[in-house]
């Protein structure tokens, strides 16, 4: 191909040409942004497949054209444009000329490049442009051939990381056009925006999912997304030759979420190998769609031999295979908290006394825990208040950490017990007031 034809390819893609349909705006946009201009590294992009990552880039190559000048950005996403030539470092090197000559920018440009594990040895043309100074550089992978740890390996430790998740509370009442303006409005609506809960705590904040309006639809989406991410991000990915194997205990982690597992104990109610359970497992941890959550504990040994808590990215996952929490309703709270607090960025881990007593999510930040979370629908029923503080209470001593909180879904309060303050605060509140 020649240098016209590569331009003429890529100007329906750039503002320098026709530029694209840009979506909703996510929260991602911003944070993008103020990397690119606050640190000196290659900016990667991570997270769950459809999660949205291909429309923040987008995002961000718009507001860089406005902001730059619309030549001095330059977006390529590799999966959706149609080259004909090898897809290969000396083919980006062809790209990177052709913008040069023919588009020309007059500032040190933005390169957005997207789906870049299309390439083959991608890496060498972004650390040659990255030592050079040459340009900003934003890469992102399909988690289907690329993850994270693969990015921190090739670029070598040149790049900072962003991981995307599907969409926050606040962005999905903003998709459906619902978005809180102040307290104020908050308060007014909360009869609507409980209702809007509900339907983002069953059915998740995937984008896709959350744009359309029939039910059917959504469920079908979900389901597609659930079997994609087996099939191509962890099947073909790691070459597994036992895919029933697979689904079974990726089956059995979705059916437990928010549930303490050890690989033995997934070992022996799946009759499969332990170390193939190990392995399995880390591959579906690798394809973000599922986590696990260690023991807090003093001790590093302890921490890696104790259960560890399975979480899902979105519950609309655990939905689209059928599963239903209506009988324990706070698993699928306490597992919209856990994203919650992984979107944040926090460090957390669930505590267990050797009395069996349990505190959900102990927050970290370096060497002290920062704060203590339980997750209770009603914590009004019967001894459940009683039960959860009496928890709170023992790790707050053993931990030594004074702040204390328990996230229900419509309960507020907050109480002194045995000299420690402990708050109980809605769902809707802790999501929409951080």
């Amino acid at each position: 191909m020649n240098l016209e034809e590569i331009i003429s390819i890529l100007s329906p893609w750039n503002y320098w040409g026709e530029g694209l349909d840009h979506g909703i705006e996510r929260q991602y946009k911003h944070v993008l942004l103020e990397l690119l201009e606050g640190v000196n590294k290659i900016v990667s992009v991570t997270g769950v497949r459809r999660a949205g990552k291909s429309y923040i880039l987008r995002q961000v190559a718009k507001d860089a054209s406005e902001e730059l000048g619309e030549k001095n950005v330059l977006y390529v996403n590799f999966e959706e444009v149609g080259f004909d030539e090898p897809l290969d470092q000396h083919f980006l090197n062809k790209i990177y000329q052709a913008y040069l000559e023919i588009v020309k920018p007059d500032k040190k440009p933005h390169i957005i490049i997207d789906e870049i594990q299309e390439v083959s040895n991608w890496e060498k043309f972004v650390r040659s442009i990255h030592e050079k100074d040459e340009a900003k550089i934003v890469v992102t992978g399909s988690s289907a051939k690329l993850m994270s740890e693969e990015l921190a390996t090739l670029l070598s430790g040149r790049d900072v990381r962003l991981e995307v998740f599907p969409l926050s509370f606040s962005e999905f009442l903003r998709f459906k056009g619902k978005e809180v303006k102040s307290k104020l409005n908050l308060l007014k609506r909360k009869t609507d925006i409980m209702r809007e809960l509900r339907e983002y705590l069953r059915l998740g904040g995937y984008p896709e999912v959350v744009l359309d309006e029939n039910e059917t639809k959504k469920i079908e989406i979900l389901k597609r997304y659930y079997d994609t991410i087996i099939l191509k991000d962890v099947e073909r990915r790691f070459g597994l030759r036992n895919p029933i194997k697979l689904e079974a205990l990726a089956r059995f982690y979705i059916s437990n979420t928010a549930s303490s597992i050890t690989y033995r104990s997934a070992s022996k109610v799946l009759d499969i190998p332990l170390k193939t359970v190990e392995r399995y497992s880390k591959h579906l941890e690798s394809s973000c769609m599922l986590f696990f959550v260690k023991k807090f504990s003093f001790s590093v040994k302890e921490q890696e031999n104790s259960p560890r808590k399975i979480y899902s990215i979105d519950n609309g996952l655990i939905t689209s295979k059928g599963f239903n929490f209506s009988n324990d309703y706070g698993k699928f709270l306490e597992n919209f908290v856990a994203v919650e607090l992984s979107r944040r960025g926090a460090d957390i881990y669930y505590y267990r006394s050797v009395g069996g007593i349990e505190v959900d999510f102990v927050v970290k930040k370096g060497i002290k825990v920062k704060e203590l979370i339980q997750v209770c629908y009603d914590p009004t029923s019967g001894t459940t208040q009683g039960r959860e503080v009496k928890a709170l209470l023992k790790a707050s001593k053993e931990l030594k950490c004074n702040n204390s909180l328990v996230v229900t879904w419509d309960h507020e309060e907050e109480k002194k017990v045995k000299g420690k303050n402990i708050r109980f605060v809605p769902l809707w509140k802790w999501l929409l007031h951080h």
